[in-house]
């Protein structure tokens, strides 16, 4: 036998074993992907029945065009929370046969509760009742759930979560408030509905994507990380499979609204959604803030320097601790009057409570307790005292998104 028949006999067994194996491979995927198929139908049908059992008809014999907004913190104080009641309450003055639906994990309260703390720290009143959806595994969504991996494990948290919320209350528009965009195609292919999102802050972001290229470190990227260039490579590809799969789930969205001409410009480089695509301002009760009285002279034994923002991570209140405690140190120097740097902001949960007591340690650590005030989920007349009296606004949130800014009268 030549070498060249040898070769040829070598070559046709491999392709036969090949055959052997990858046509049943073929025909077992074929199987397989329409048994998933099948199956997602079939769940979407069980789901489209529930729907009919679960809604009944309004006064008029018509059923009600049931809104559902996906808001699991509807009852802190942030200005995610204002954006969601102002929005039920348009929906409420402009259709009649709308039913808003809330999906909220916060439990302790009930709904009159929540509504009347919506009216307390906003001001805000709805016109008709507003049904909320209670849910047990906000848990789920917890960032310390996850201590690595925080946003991988929280975005697949929210899809059952989002499964929980759909199976207690089918709508027919779903509106995801709060930046849980992994529910969206879960609403829209198994839930059979028209799916819209407001986005505040993308999950994810080019600039996240340069602070791991750059090893920066921030308090979404660990100084372990940034001082290991394997580490960083790593984080770097996990950051970019979740932009990619970030971006697949928002685009199922009908609909998308940011809040600001930053998060659009994100949001439509990793969405590609820009026919659907549009920047709607938040909310913000300029007026309120206009008629406050504007002094002629303020007192000068006590300057006040005031922050408002959420308790959380990215708002870098430890930073604005600091700075105080520098300038206290500076000005100490001299007779001067009395600084008094007043937080305020909202704890949606445990975890914020746990961070405000870190703050309050800060400040006893650099000795400026006695001149650091924490106002924690104050009515909305008491925040525009505040304002009213302070001298400084005071905000330190990178790359804040909707571009906060200060003017004291």
């Amino acid at each position: 036998m030549s070498l060249k028949q040898f070769y040829s006999l070598k070559f046709s067994a491999c392709f036969r074993l090949l055959c052997s194996l990858l046509i049943p491979a073929l025909f077992l995927s074929g199987i397989l992907c329409v048994c998933v198929v099948v199956l997602l139908w079939g769940i979407r049908f069980w789901i489209q029945q529930r729907k009919k059992q679960l809604t009944s008809a309004g006064r008029d014999g018509k059923r009600p065009l049931l809104v559902a907004f996906f808001h699991p913190y509807c009852n802190a104080g942030g200005g995610g929370e204002r954006v969601l009641w102002c929005a039920i309450r348009t929906l409420q003055k402009k259709y009649r046969n709308v039913t808003c639906v809330v999906y909220t994990g916060d439990r302790g309260v009930n709904g009159e509760e929540i509504v009347e703390g919506a009216f307390r720290r906003f001001s805000i009143k709805l016109t008709h009742p507003v049904k909320f959806v209670f849910l047990e595994k906000r848990y789920l969504v917890e960032a310390s759930l996850y201590p690595h991996f925080t946003l991988l494990g929280q975005s697949l948290g929210s899809v059952f979560l989002g499964w929980e919320a759909l199976l207690k209350c089918v709508p027919d528009i779903y509106i995801d408030s709060m930046g849980y965009a992994f529910t969206l195609p879960l609403f829209k292919y198994l839930g059979g509905c028209r799916v819209g999102c407001y986005v505040h802050y993308p999950t994810i972001s080019t600039d996240m994507l340069s602070v791991v290229r750059n090893q920066d470190t921030r308090f979404n990227n660990a100084a372990f990380i940034t001082n290991s260039p394997l580490f960083s490579r790593f984080k770097l590809v996990y950051y970019y499979f979740f932009a990619f799969m970030y971006g697949l789930v928002g685009s199922c969205s009908d609909v998308v609204m940011v809040n600001s001409s930053w998060t659009l410009n994100h949001i439509l480089s990793l969405w590609r959604a820009g026919a659907c695509t549009s920047v709607v301002y938040p909310p913000c009760d300029v007026q309120t803030f206009l008629d406050i009285p504007l002094e002629a002279e303020k007192s000068a034994c006590e300057y006040s320097i005031v922050s408002i923002g959420q308790f959380r991570p990215e708002k870098d209140h430890p930073l604005q601790i600091r700075a105080f405690a520098k300038l206290l140190k500076e000005k100490r120097l001299g007779q001067q009057p009395l600084l008094k740097l007043i937080l305020i902001g909202g704890c949606r949960n445990q975890q914020d409570e746990e961070r405000v007591d870190n703050l309050k340690c800060l400040c006893e650590e650099l000795g400026v307790s006695n001149n650091v005030t924490f106002r924690i989920n104050i009515p909305f007349e008491e925040l525009k005292r505040h304002l009213a009296e302070a001298t400084i606004g005071l905000h330190t949130m990178w790359n804040e998104h909707f571009g906060i800014a200060a003017s004291m009268p």
